[in-house]
């Protein structure tokens, strides 16, 4: 509650300020013989029905100048700092602010009407709407004015046919086999970008053809409007004329030399050479075996040059781990005389490694919303190209300390971790069967983990683990990933309880049967499709989903007991687990994003098992979750436990998950950005529990779901996100009064976390 009456203070603060600025106004500084300028809008008709007309109305919105004075929820807050700031008691507010978002008046004699008009229809040319008419009014109030652009756009001309001039050059013939492929039809309207994609669409087919030298500025549209009385047009494509000779034939490469150890201080040292399928590989002494190397390199000798090619060769290399930079350089050899019919290139490969070992230290400041905080320290050491084949051994180790901070029955509750983690990584797939010829975009990885961690829980319990790992990872293409891990074992340890919790586990038999099974053995897989990294798409989409299957293969090899079966003499766990997480970001403009998401997963335990193991049980709340309830406070179902019982923390989780969220983020000033927010969901349990009424997955789960909404704020460094949500509880699952819905502000949550929730 501390930190809610901090944040409700800053923000009472904020809105006092505002409410300064907002009743004071700015109307009393503009000067006698100016006019503030509230902006610019548009009035477009047209003669004719035109498709997609609303996006041509973006476009010229885009061109209207200049910006007026920005606004923080309506008010001009940075003008009006300005303003202060110029009389003679300012005061250190007005300063502050100025320093801070302080911004200089836009006056309406700032405008350029007229510029602004030959913009417009300059864009409306390249549109193909041309001789449209544009007229400009403008309206002022006593210290405001707009400008309103009346425009009336004319029906636009249409391309009737489209074809290629063409002589006997081999390269026309590659063009024309293009032109069926174009974004070019017929009843289609003039317009300049689609032009100048066409152009581009066909300078990267004649790359992929080996026309290094080609560019598609090299290619001329005309236009003839002289065949037709209405808005119809044919157009025409050709070669400019004195295009140069090398831009017209196709290259080979003639030679492919790499050099895996490049330098700067390196180059007058003697380097052996090593070839391998008639590519040269330049070292002074053996860093990177070559025959290790081969797989990553696409092109070979004597095949067409192709970017393409060139470009994910590239990638591949990087994506080794061992390279800082890599450099793909091709040198044109000189042609024999004017009429050579193909060129040659000798491509060249500078490969520039990363320091072969590295430590890196991290100290982190932990705080969660279940009232534990504390400090953590994570030591990395990282040896690369440890076998000379781009391998990477990674050692983790970390120690961290939390406490809880709340007063009551829980004060005094801390957690002592101490873990130690090694992965070796290998950028190859180490598999019996030769596969890598399967994988143009990247060559898998193959990785090996273990790891062992320390776990104290004062006044309950302490853990001791151990986890191991196989498996490969690669990337499909730019959008999709895939983890598989054959192998994945986790054996746990409960040790050292204390009475208290060992009345906790007598108390729930479902929550002691959890803990009961500590050594898991199984297979594990990840899918991802992301398109947040696109910038070619308006609205990305992102969904992933986890399978998780332990004790199949091992019930093969046990051996079968009166009551469970046993593996080395362990009681495995048996279990099936698949969930889903799938996210549509819609692009509002202006740097706004409405963001959907929906997870829903579920785990069934059969066999030896009678639930799911503990550590892959289902929990709700927090915030990446349902940001108005605290970590694991949430469900299963309707169950809701009193709150002086000590074992509510354990007892809060499921086999089934299902969660609902909506987000709102738009720009407040700067790097701050805001959010409105709403979340929803809860576990649930596949059989009744009669420790947890209420905790059954039932037809009426809707009215289960665990909902709250609010408002957040986030500072934004170039990716660097610090988050603050404040969250406030709508509808809280109960046994009783379930149909309760309520605007619980009193018992609001504020949540503190690095990163977007999603």
């Amino acid at each position: 509650m501390k930190r809610a009456h901090y944040f409700l203070t800053s923000l009472l603060f904020i809105l006092v300020i505002m409410s300064t600025a907002s009743s004071c106004g700015v109307k009393r500084y503009v000067p006698e013989n100016e006019v503030l300028y509230q902006g610019s809008k548009l009035n477009v008709s047209s003669d004719s029905t035109i498709r997609d007309i609303h996006k041509i109305e973006e476009e010229l919105e885009a061109l209207l100048r200049p910006e007026p004075n920005s606004k923080i929820l309506g008010i001009k807050l940075g003008l009006w700092s300005y303003y202060k700031t110029r009389q003679k008691k300012s005061g250190f507010l007005s300063k502050y602010l100025n320093k801070k978002i302080g911004e200089e008046p836009v006056y309406l004699s700032d405008a350029d009407p007229e510029r602004t008009q030959e913009l417009i229809r300059n864009r409306l040319e390249n549109r193909g709407f041309f001789e449209s008419e544009i007229s400009t009014r403008s309206k002022q109030r006593k210290t405001a004015g707009t400008i309103t652009y009346d425009i009336d756009v004319k029906t636009p001309y249409t391309v009737e046919r489209y074809q290629l001039e063409h002589d006997s050059l081999a390269i026309y013939s590659e063009i024309q086999s293009r032109l069926s492929n174009s974004f070019i039809k017929p009843q289609i309207r003039f317009d300049l970008a689609r032009f100048k994609l066409e152009r581009e669409r066909i300078d990267k087919h004649l790359k992929s053809k080996g026309y290094y030298n080609f560019n598609a500025d090299f290619l001329i549209f005309e236009a003839d409007t002289n065949q037709y009385k209405g808005k119809k047009f044919d157009l025409y494509l050709r070669l400019k004329n004195d295009i140069p000779t090398r831009a017209k034939i196709p290259y080979i490469i003639h030679s492919v030399t790499v050099y895996p150890n490049h330098a700067i201080d390196n180059k007058n040292r003697k380097l052996d050479t090593v070839s391998i399928s008639g590519i040269d590989y330049l070292q002074d002494s053996t860093f990177f075996k070559p025959k290790k190397l081969a797989p990553y390199i696409l092109f070979n000798k004597g095949e067409l040059y192709n970017p393409t090619t060139s470009k994910l060769t590239s990638n591949r290399l990087s994506s080794i781990g061992t390279y800082k930079f890599v450099n793909i350089q091709f040198d044109e050899r000189k042609l024999k005389d004017n009429v050579d019919s193909i060129g040659l290139l000798d491509a060249k490969i500078y490969l520039s490694p990363l320091n072969k070992r590295a430590l890196r230290a991290e100290l982190q400041a932990v705080t969660k919303s279940n009232n534990f905080t504390g400090p953590a320290l994570s030591l990395t050491y990282s040896n690369r190209n440890l076998f000379k084949g781009g391998e990477t051994l990674n050692i983790i180790g970390k120690i961290g300390y939390e406490t809880q901070v709340a007063s009551g029955d829980n004060a005094g509750l801390s957690s002592t971790q101490i873990g130690l983690k090694t992965n070796l990584i290998f950028p190859r797939l180490l598999f019996p069967i030769r596969l890598v010829d399967r994988f143009k975009y990247a060559i898998p990885k193959t990785k090996i983990s273990t790891g062992v961690e320390y776990l104290n829980r004062s006044k309950l319990y302490s853990l001791n683990s151990f986890t191991g790992s196989f498996g490969y990872n690669w990337n499909a293409n730019k959008y999709v990933y895939h983890e598989l891990n054959p192998i994945s074992i986790n054996y746990i340890k409960l040790a050292n309880t204390t009475e208290e919790f060992e009345k906790i586990l007598d108390e729930n038999p479902f929550l002691n049967s959890s803990f009961e099974q500590q050594f898991i053995a199984g297979l594990t897989y990840s899918f991802i499709y992301s398109e947040l990294n696109s910038s070619s798409k308006k609205n990305l989409l992102f969904f992933n989903t986890n399978v998780d299957v332990a004790g199949n293969t091992l019930s093969l090899l046990s051996n079968t007991s009166d009551k469970k079966n046993t593996f080395l003499g362990q009681e495995y766990a048996q279990f099936s687990k698949i969930d889903a997480d799938i996210r549509y970001y819609f692009n509002l403009g202006k740097n706004q994003t409405l963001i959907t998401r929906l997870f829903g997963g579920v785990g069934l335990a059969y066999g030896n098992s009678n639930t799911l193991p503990f550590s892959k049980q289902y929990f709700s709340g927090g915030p990446y979750s349902i940001r108005a309830f605290r970590t694991r406070s949430i469900g299963p179902g309707t169950y809701n436990p009193e709150a002086t019982d000590t074992g509510a923390f354990f007892d809060r989780s499921g086999d089934i998950r299902l969660e609902a969220n909506v987000e709102y983020r738009f720009p407040v000033y700067s790097f701050l950005n805001g959010a409105f927010f709403f979340d929803a969901g809860n576990v649930w349990l596949f059989d009744e529990n009669e420790t947890l009424p209420g905790g059954k997955f039932t037809s009426s789960f809707t009215k289960e779901l665990a909902m709250g909404t609010g408002f957040g704020l986030r500072l934004d460094i170039q990716g660097f996100v610090i988050r603050l949500d404040w969250g406030i509880p709508i509808h809280t699952p109960r046994i009783e009064n379930n149909q309760e819905y309520t605007f619980d502000i009193p018992n609001g949550i504020l949540n503190f976390a690095i990163g977007y929730p999603f």
